[in-house]
Protein backbone atom coordinates (compact mmCIF):
# COMPACT_ATOMS: atom_id res chain seq x y z
CA UNK A 1 0.00 0.00 0.00
CA UNK A 2 1.37 3.19 -0.67
CA UNK A 3 2.63 5.74 1.83
CA UNK A 4 3.69 2.33 4.23
CA UNK A 5 7.03 2.87 3.07
CA UNK A 6 6.98 6.60 3.84
CA UNK A 7 6.77 8.42 7.34
CA UNK A 8 3.45 8.75 8.30
CA UNK A 9 1.50 11.80 7.07
CA UNK A 10 0.17 13.99 9.95
CA UNK A 11 0.11 11.06 12.48
CA UNK A 12 -2.48 9.40 9.86
CA UNK A 13 -2.16 5.51 9.25
CA UNK A 14 -2.54 6.15 5.60
CA UNK A 15 -2.40 9.34 3.49
CA UNK A 16 -1.03 10.00 0.05
CA UNK A 17 3.29 10.82 1.00
CA UNK A 18 2.80 13.35 -1.28
CA UNK A 19 6.84 14.65 -0.09
CA UNK A 20 8.41 11.62 -0.85
CA UNK A 21 6.10 9.12 -3.03
CA UNK A 22 8.63 8.67 -5.84
CA UNK A 23 11.32 7.23 -2.81
CA UNK A 24 8.57 4.27 -2.58
CA UNK A 25 9.02 2.50 -6.09
CA UNK A 26 13.14 3.02 -5.56
CA UNK A 27 12.72 1.88 -1.57
CA UNK A 28 10.33 -0.95 -2.66
CA UNK A 29 12.59 -2.38 -5.69
CA UNK A 30 15.48 -2.83 -3.25
CA UNK A 31 13.19 -4.10 -0.50
CA UNK A 32 11.94 -7.17 -3.24
CA UNK A 33 8.77 -5.45 -3.74
CA UNK A 34 6.72 -5.27 -7.20
CA UNK A 35 3.32 -3.66 -7.22
CA UNK A 36 1.68 -0.84 -5.44
CA UNK A 37 -2.21 0.55 -4.66
CA UNK A 38 -2.26 4.03 -5.34
CA UNK A 39 -3.44 6.43 -2.09
CA UNK A 40 -5.55 9.39 -3.55
CA UNK A 41 -6.94 11.51 -0.73
CA UNK A 42 -10.21 14.05 -1.79
CA UNK A 43 -8.04 16.85 0.09
CA UNK A 44 -5.85 18.54 -3.07
CA UNK A 45 -6.93 15.93 -5.40
CA UNK A 46 -5.97 17.49 -8.52
CA UNK A 47 -3.00 18.26 -7.35
CA UNK A 48 -2.08 14.54 -6.92
CA UNK A 49 0.31 13.58 -9.56
CA UNK A 50 -1.99 10.78 -10.74
CA UNK A 51 -4.42 13.63 -11.96
CA UNK A 52 -1.60 15.27 -13.78
CA UNK A 53 -0.32 14.86 -16.80
CA UNK A 54 3.47 15.13 -16.21
CA UNK A 55 2.73 13.03 -12.78
CA UNK A 56 1.26 10.41 -15.16
CA UNK A 57 4.18 10.35 -17.40
CA UNK A 58 6.30 10.22 -14.27
CA UNK A 59 4.42 7.11 -12.82
CA UNK A 60 5.34 5.36 -16.04
CA UNK A 61 8.47 6.15 -15.94
CA UNK A 62 9.31 4.84 -12.42
CA UNK A 63 7.67 1.61 -13.03
CA UNK A 64 9.37 1.01 -15.74
CA UNK A 65 12.71 1.89 -14.21
CA UNK A 66 12.52 0.13 -11.36
CA UNK A 67 10.25 -3.03 -12.48
CA UNK A 68 7.39 -1.76 -10.43
CA UNK A 69 3.00 -2.29 -11.13
CA UNK A 70 0.81 -0.07 -10.13
CA UNK A 71 -2.50 -1.78 -11.01
CA UNK A 72 -5.20 -1.02 -8.29
CA UNK A 73 -6.36 2.25 -5.94
CA UNK A 74 -7.39 3.03 -2.70
CA UNK A 75 -9.85 5.48 -3.49
CA UNK A 76 -10.26 7.33 0.08
CA UNK A 77 -11.52 9.96 -1.73
CA UNK A 78 -14.59 8.80 -2.34
CA UNK A 79 -15.01 7.43 1.22
CA UNK A 80 -14.03 11.21 2.37
CA UNK A 81 -16.59 12.43 -0.13
CA UNK A 82 -19.13 10.06 -0.99
CA UNK A 83 -20.87 11.18 -4.27
CA UNK A 84 -24.06 9.08 -3.06
CA UNK A 85 -24.82 11.06 0.31
CA UNK A 86 -24.57 14.40 -1.30
CA UNK A 87 -26.89 16.37 -3.22
CA UNK A 88 -27.80 19.19 -5.29
CA UNK A 89 -24.82 20.65 -7.45
CA UNK A 90 -22.47 18.93 -5.21
CA UNK A 91 -23.87 15.48 -6.74
CA UNK A 92 -22.43 15.91 -10.35
CA UNK A 93 -19.31 17.66 -9.10
CA UNK A 94 -18.36 14.29 -7.17
CA UNK A 95 -18.99 12.35 -10.19
CA UNK A 96 -16.95 14.29 -12.06
CA UNK A 97 -14.67 13.91 -9.65
CA UNK A 98 -15.17 9.78 -10.28
CA UNK A 99 -15.06 9.78 -13.82
CA UNK A 100 -11.81 12.12 -13.55
CA UNK A 101 -9.74 9.66 -11.30
CA UNK A 102 -11.17 6.82 -13.34
CA UNK A 103 -9.64 8.28 -16.41
CA UNK A 104 -6.31 9.09 -14.23
CA UNK A 105 -6.15 5.41 -13.32
CA UNK A 106 -6.53 4.21 -17.35
CA UNK A 107 -4.00 6.45 -18.16
CA UNK A 108 -1.53 4.84 -16.31
CA UNK A 109 -2.32 1.05 -16.16
CA UNK A 110 -4.36 1.13 -13.06
CA UNK A 111 -7.39 -1.66 -13.43
CA UNK A 112 -9.40 -1.24 -10.37
CA UNK A 113 -10.53 1.41 -8.12
CA UNK A 114 -11.63 0.79 -4.31
CA UNK A 115 -14.20 2.61 -3.62
CA UNK A 116 -14.35 2.56 0.48
CA UNK A 117 -18.33 2.19 1.95
CA UNK A 118 -16.94 1.77 5.17
CA UNK A 119 -16.66 4.89 7.87
CA UNK A 120 -17.86 8.27 6.69
CA UNK A 121 -18.47 6.17 3.28
CA UNK A 122 -21.03 3.83 4.41
CA UNK A 123 -24.25 3.34 3.28
CA UNK A 124 -26.84 4.10 5.81
CA UNK A 125 -30.33 3.56 3.81
CA UNK A 126 -32.14 2.16 1.00
CA UNK A 127 -31.93 5.27 -0.70
CA UNK A 128 -28.25 5.91 -0.55
CA UNK A 129 -27.80 2.05 -2.46
CA UNK A 130 -30.15 2.84 -4.15
CA UNK A 131 -28.66 6.01 -5.53
CA UNK A 132 -25.14 4.50 -5.80
CA UNK A 133 -26.23 1.19 -7.52
CA UNK A 134 -27.88 3.70 -10.54
CA UNK A 135 -25.30 6.26 -10.56
CA UNK A 136 -22.46 3.27 -11.34
CA UNK A 137 -24.54 1.45 -13.82
CA UNK A 138 -24.44 5.37 -15.72
CA UNK A 139 -21.21 4.98 -15.64
CA UNK A 140 -20.52 1.56 -16.80
CA UNK A 141 -20.09 2.60 -21.07
CA UNK A 142 -16.58 4.62 -19.26
CA UNK A 143 -15.58 2.17 -16.93
CA UNK A 144 -16.21 -0.13 -20.65
CA UNK A 145 -14.06 2.10 -22.08
CA UNK A 146 -11.21 2.71 -20.07
CA UNK A 147 -10.98 -1.04 -18.79
CA UNK A 148 -11.05 0.02 -15.12
CA UNK A 149 -13.03 -2.02 -12.52
CA UNK A 150 -14.88 -0.62 -9.44
CA UNK A 151 -14.63 -2.62 -6.32
CA UNK A 152 -16.25 -2.45 -3.25
CA UNK A 153 -14.97 -2.45 0.70
CA UNK A 154 -18.20 -2.66 2.82
CA UNK A 155 -18.98 -3.78 6.27
CA UNK A 156 -21.94 -4.92 5.18
CA UNK A 157 -23.12 -8.44 6.82
CA UNK A 158 -21.69 -11.61 4.80
CA UNK A 159 -25.50 -11.99 3.03
CA UNK A 160 -25.86 -8.42 2.52
CA UNK A 161 -22.55 -7.47 1.11
CA UNK A 162 -23.36 -10.99 -1.42
CA UNK A 163 -26.79 -9.40 -2.33
CA UNK A 164 -25.63 -6.00 -3.16
CA UNK A 165 -22.69 -7.18 -5.23
CA UNK A 166 -25.26 -9.38 -7.30
CA UNK A 167 -27.13 -6.01 -8.12
CA UNK A 168 -24.02 -5.46 -10.23
CA UNK A 169 -22.68 -6.73 -13.09
CA UNK A 170 -19.16 -9.14 -12.60
CA UNK A 171 -17.62 -7.63 -15.42
CA UNK A 172 -16.82 -3.92 -13.86
CA UNK A 173 -17.81 -4.20 -10.38
CA UNK A 174 -16.36 -6.60 -7.51
CA UNK A 175 -15.24 -6.88 -4.03
CA UNK A 176 -12.08 -5.65 -2.18
CA UNK A 177 -12.31 -8.16 1.00
CA UNK A 178 -10.36 -6.55 3.96
CA UNK A 179 -9.22 -9.24 6.65
CA UNK A 180 -8.46 -6.34 9.26
CA UNK A 181 -12.08 -5.01 8.87
CA UNK A 182 -13.86 -8.22 8.89
CA UNK A 183 -11.60 -9.11 12.11
CA UNK A 184 -12.74 -5.67 13.76
CA UNK A 185 -16.56 -6.27 12.72
CA UNK A 186 -16.80 -9.70 14.05
CA UNK A 187 -17.74 -11.46 10.78
CA UNK A 188 -16.41 -15.03 10.44
CA UNK A 189 -14.84 -15.70 7.07
CA UNK A 190 -16.11 -19.17 7.15
CA UNK A 191 -19.65 -17.55 6.20
CA UNK A 192 -18.38 -14.56 4.16
CA UNK A 193 -16.51 -15.55 1.76
CA UNK A 194 -17.87 -18.78 0.82
CA UNK A 195 -20.81 -15.96 0.09
CA UNK A 196 -19.57 -13.91 -2.19
CA UNK A 197 -15.69 -15.14 -2.82
CA UNK A 198 -16.55 -15.66 -6.54
CA UNK A 199 -16.84 -11.65 -6.18
CA UNK A 200 -13.23 -11.15 -4.30
CA UNK A 201 -10.75 -9.14 -6.70
CA UNK A 202 -8.53 -7.38 -4.22
CA UNK A 203 -7.57 -8.52 -0.89
CA UNK A 204 -6.33 -5.73 1.67
CA UNK A 205 -4.15 -7.97 4.40
CA UNK A 206 -4.60 -6.03 7.93
CA UNK A 207 -5.20 -7.07 11.26
CA UNK A 208 -7.42 -5.42 13.88
CA UNK A 209 -9.13 -5.83 17.15
CA UNK A 210 -12.52 -6.71 17.66
CA UNK A 211 -14.40 -3.27 17.61
CA UNK A 212 -10.56 -1.33 17.57
CA UNK A 213 -7.72 -0.15 15.37
CA UNK A 214 -5.17 -1.57 13.21
CA UNK A 215 -2.44 -3.18 14.82
CA UNK A 216 0.68 -5.66 13.88
CA UNK A 217 0.08 -8.31 11.75
CA UNK A 218 -0.64 -11.70 13.82
CA UNK A 219 -1.77 -9.73 17.55
CA UNK A 220 -5.11 -9.04 16.66
CA UNK A 221 -8.76 -10.80 16.24
CA UNK A 222 -7.87 -11.62 12.48
CA UNK A 223 -7.94 -15.79 11.74
CA UNK A 224 -5.74 -15.46 8.74
CA UNK A 225 -5.00 -19.50 8.85
CA UNK A 226 -8.86 -19.38 7.94
CA UNK A 227 -9.02 -16.66 5.79
CA UNK A 228 -6.32 -18.22 3.22
CA UNK A 229 -7.60 -21.51 3.41
CA UNK A 230 -11.37 -20.03 2.28
CA UNK A 231 -10.04 -17.79 -0.78
CA UNK A 232 -8.06 -20.90 -1.94
CA UNK A 233 -11.14 -22.94 -1.58
CA UNK A 234 -13.14 -20.06 -4.39
CA UNK A 235 -9.21 -19.92 -6.50
CA UNK A 236 -8.69 -16.41 -5.70
CA UNK A 237 -5.78 -15.76 -7.82
CA UNK A 238 -5.69 -11.62 -7.35
CA UNK A 239 -3.14 -9.67 -5.42
CA UNK A 240 -2.67 -9.22 -1.81
CA UNK A 241 -2.12 -5.66 -0.36
CA UNK A 242 -0.72 -4.97 2.53
CA UNK A 243 -2.63 -2.03 4.49
CA UNK A 244 -0.61 -2.81 7.31
CA UNK A 245 -0.17 -1.15 10.77
CA UNK A 246 2.31 1.72 10.94
CA UNK A 247 6.39 1.01 11.91
CA UNK A 248 6.46 2.46 15.40
CA UNK A 249 9.89 3.48 15.26
CA UNK A 250 10.30 4.43 11.52
CA UNK A 251 11.64 0.90 10.33
CA UNK A 252 9.41 0.96 8.05
CA UNK A 253 10.73 -1.04 4.76
CA UNK A 254 11.49 -3.32 7.77
CA UNK A 255 8.34 -4.23 9.53
CA UNK A 256 6.53 -4.29 5.46
CA UNK A 257 8.82 -6.94 4.67
CA UNK A 258 8.26 -8.53 7.49
CA UNK A 259 4.76 -8.61 6.85
CA UNK A 260 5.54 -9.44 3.71
CA UNK A 261 7.14 -12.63 4.24
CA UNK A 262 4.11 -13.56 7.10
CA UNK A 263 1.84 -13.06 4.24
CA UNK A 264 3.67 -15.11 1.98
CA UNK A 265 3.77 -17.91 4.50
CA UNK A 266 -0.25 -18.25 4.44
CA UNK A 267 -0.19 -17.92 1.05
CA UNK A 268 2.25 -20.58 0.62
CA UNK A 269 0.58 -22.87 3.43
CA UNK A 270 -2.71 -22.89 1.94
CA UNK A 271 -2.13 -22.51 -1.80
CA UNK A 272 -4.06 -18.67 -2.25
Amino acid sequence: MQGRLSPQVNGKIQAFPADCWQAEFECGHRNGFSMMEWTLDQDALYSNPLLIAQGQHEIRQMCTQFDFSVLSLTGDCFMQSPFWKASGTEVESLLQDFRAVARACSAVGIQMMVVPLVDNGRIENVAQENFLVAALEREMPLLAELNVKVVFESDFSPLELARFIGRLDPQWFGVNYDVGNSASLGFRPTEEIPAYGHRIVNVHVKDRQLGGTTVPLGTGNAQFDTVFSELAKVGYAGAYILQTARAAEGNHAEVLCKYRDMTQNWIDRYGA
